[in-house]
């Protein structure tokens, strides 16, 4: 049946929040009670004279059994503090401490994308995000409350994770259970915001070993500096432990998060730098104004609704002191429901019935984008992780099997009629005139995986380590999609002799294949605290890898006929932890080849798998204590981007890759000066970037470099009670922060704001 959606913003998201709030505050009032009545004799504020530390020494997963000192990889850990120190609520948010890894791509021309879609080095990174090592599916933005530690892995992934992106993977540790008593909550207010968490942990005294730990999370409000825009999510998160101390160790770790959010599809981007007439008719295009970045060209039937859940249980035992034998089961479902009304300012869209009263121009919504998707993925992981010594060399061995079932279903929508035309300068979003209704069609995919895998760091000295690695795996992807036949143009389906809108099978295809990817990797340590390195990884992405969705077509890299796309790359670094030990120093120099791309030739005009693309840079980092109450996080990358065989990527006459700045830097330091006040601040630049190629005429071909500086000063009332106050976007830049391929709309970045936190412990 067809109907109209409409809501009440924050409707489903206030009930939670409120309930949330209220236990927050429950467990808030009396510990601040206690703390004041303690220190009525005097007028002494005990606050903590050390800055909480950034670095990590090591990743959670065991299949790298190196500190991060002798790891012979570009890998950046995102830690609590620094999330917590931020205001950082996203995963999108909290990747800015990783240079030149962003959502730089607002997606296709109708297509707008949602969720963390990561750009990293070049390419696309949003399907190789994980989740204590398992794969994490679907296009949503992800919650930072139940997350300890953010890992991201730069260069090929597929020997550590399997098919992924070429150029890295990001994984997400989470929060669990341990024996240590502690509680904590926050409060967070903003224009049209607000948010709260608590995190508590307890030991089970009744049973040895056993401990619990939950995490909450309610949030409902704006987005600043976009008009309608909303993200309204509720989560809870739930940890139990059994074992701890002992040999054997269980761990069973719920998490649910619902969101009901409105989408952001972007604004024109009529009037921005680079801008001319899409029609030569209409010169004065090319001189118009731009449209007010708050607009919301959207209507209030937009949604997007979320439902995320995830169940893994895990089970450590050791075998011996040098040995421990871990199996890891996890189930998760992510469902999502969205309609997102976006739009393309092309010649037939945007509308100018009298030249020159502007405030008569209109823009077409012409673009609604329909998903209803659900994603599931079942997995049981068993690894083993060995030192031992043959022939004076010692060993750090890992080892595992991995069996993996993904799916993905998507349901088709048909609709009747159309929203009305905005007005480009002032548009409406309360409007009506469009109705859908779920048609029957569905589209689905399989990918069902084994594979095995082996790493091993031989130690020959005091100063020499050889590691390598190798994983071997097997995948089989299925895909089956049931449409409504007819339609015009390329996405027509033959009927067959049936009637129009009868449901028949549009492709039904299948694939699979063996992989093979491997690492090598030389370390050399001139001094305990140093290492020199040399690396070289692979990865493989196959056909469907990234999207479980086959095609016959011949330009489609999902054609099951194609080979998998290829990644390789070498790296030179060096790693320092100085400072005793709290100041880590890295630098490398990498590059990356990406092979088997599908490519047209100019002269038959047929498609071969002939495309070739590098990436090639610098990256330094510098993550730790300057002294005990100065903490910094900082990083720089340069990256030269290149397509050596195939058509240009991206908009302009070079062979430079789209969504991809050539330099970026980010940094965040922050100093304690006594007496329970910190103060923090720092900056992020990011360069030129350019948009993708088609046929758009007009519009942007690149969006200018920016740089953003954030700042946040804290005050500690007493040991039970933190404020603090961050402000964004401090010199209020007026930046693009995404585009999308024609260049028609783009994601305005946050103008300054401001954020208070109260953060509470007891």
């Amino acid at each position: 049946m067809a109907y109209i959606r409409s809501r009440k913003h924050g409707a489903h998201c206030a009930p939670a929040l409120k309930s949330t709030t209220a236990a927050l505050l429950a467990l808030a009032v009396p510990a601040a009670s206690v703390a004041a009545e303690a220190t009525l004799p005097t007028v002494t504020v005990t606050a903590p004279t050390e800055q909480p530390e950034y670095k990590v020494d090591r990743v959670s997963s065991p299949k790298f059994t190196e500190p991060l000192l002798n790891t012979t990889q570009t890998i950046s850990v995102i830690s609590e503090q620094l999330v917590k120190e931020q205001g950082a609520t996203t995963l999108t948010e909290a990747l800015r401490n990783s240079p030149g890894v962003s959502t730089f791509f607002l997606g296709e021309n109708g297509n707008t994308t949602t969720g963390d879609a990561i750009y990293m080095r070049g390419f696309d990174t949003s399907n190789s995000i994980y989740v204590d090592g398992v794969r994490d599916l679907g296009s949503v933005s992800r919650d930072t409350f139940n997350v300890g530690q953010i890992e991201v892995t730069k260069g090929p992934a597929g020997t550590d994770y399997g098919r992924s992106a070429p150029t890295g993977a990001i994984n997400l540790v989470t929060k669990r259970a341990s024996l240590e008593d502690a509680s904590s909550a926050s409060l967070t207010a903003g224009n049209d915001y607000l948010r709260a968490t608590a995190d508590l942990n307890r030991a089970i005294t009744a049973i040895e070993g056993a401990a619990i730990r939950l995490n909450v999370m309610g949030q409902q409000g704006g987005v600043e500096g976009r008009d309608e825009v909303e993200n309204d999510r509720w989560g809870v998160a739930a940890s139990l432990a059994y074992g701890l101390g002992s040999p054997t160790r269980a761990f069973l770790d719920l998490m649910h998060v619902q969101q009901n959010n409105m989408p952001d599809g972007g604004v024109p981007t009529i009037g921005l730098p680079g801008y001319s007439s899409p029609d030569p008719k209409r010169p004065f295009l090319t001189d118009a104004g731009r449209v007010n970045p708050e607009n919301f060209y959207g209507t209030t039937s937009d949604y997007d609704d979320v439902r995320t859940d995830m169940v893994t249980f895990t089970v450590e035992h050791d075998l011996s002191p040098t040995a421990t034998l871990r199996n890891t089961t996890r189930w998760g479902k992510t469902r999502q429901d969205y309609l997102l009304t976006s739009f393309m300012g092309s010649t037939a869209n945007l509308l100018t019935p009298n030249p020159a009263d502007p405030s008569t121009w209109t823009l077409a919504r012409s673009s609604p984008t329909f998903k209803n998707q659900t994603n599931e993925i079942l997995t049981n992981q068993t690894n083993v992780n060995a030192t031992l010594v043959t022939g004076g060399i010692t060993h750090d061995l890992s080892a595992g099997i991995e069996f993996i079932q993904e799916k993905q279903t998507n349901l088709s929508t048909v609709r009747t009629g159309n929203w009305p035309a905005a007005n480009l300068y002032d548009p409406d979003p309360n409007v009506s005139g469009m109705t859908w209704a779920l048609n029957g069609g569905h589209a689905d995919g399989e990918t069902r995986t084994a594979a095995a895998y082996l790493f091993d760091t031989l130690k020959l000295n005091e100063q020499w380590q050889i590691n390598g690695g190798m994983r071997v795996e097997r995948y089989k992807t299925e895909y089956q999609n049931i449409a409504a036949c007819g339609g015009t143009g390329n996405s027509a389906i033959p009927c067959n002799g049936a009637a129009t809108g009868t449901l028949v099978t549009a492709a039904d295809l299948d694939d699979s294949d063996t992989l093979f990817n491997w690492k090598l990797g030389v370390l050399y340590k001139p001094a305990p605290n140093g290492s020199i390195y040399a690396n070289y990884a692979t990865s493989q992405q196959p056909p469907g890898g990234s999207n479980f969705t086959l095609s016959t077509n011949a330009n489609n890299a999902g054609n099951p006929d194609y080979k998998p796309q290829e990644a390789r790359t070498a790296e030179i670094g060096t790693k320092w932890d100085l400072l005793d030990q709290q100041l880590s120093l890295s630098a490398a120099i990498y590059r990356t080849e990406v092979r088997n791309e599908v490519e047209q030739d100019p002269v038959d005009l047929q498609y071969y798998q002939t495309g070739k693309k590098r990436v090639q840079g610098i990256e330094l980092g510098a993550v730790g204590q300057i002294t005990k109450a100065w903490g910094i996080s900082a990083g720089f990358t340069i990256m030269d981007t290149e397509v050596l065989s195939g058509a240009n990527v991206g908009n302009d006459d070079s062979k430079d890759l789209n969504y991809t700045p050539k330099n970026a830097f980010t940094a965040w330091t922050s100093y304690n000066l006594g007496h329970g006040i910190t103060v923090a601040g720092g900056g992020r630049y990011v360069g030129q970037l350019q948009r993708g190629k088609d046929g758009a005429v007009g519009t942007p071909k690149y969006v200018e470099s920016y740089w953003v500086f954030d700042g946040m000063a804290a005050y500690a009332v007493n040991k039970n009670i933190n404020l603090q106050l961050n402000v964004y976007n401090l010199f209020d830049e007026d930046y693009v922060a995404a585009i999308n391929k024609s260049g028609y709309r783009y994601t305005p970045g946050t103008p300054r704001s401001a954020r208070l936190t109260a953060n509470f412990t007891f």
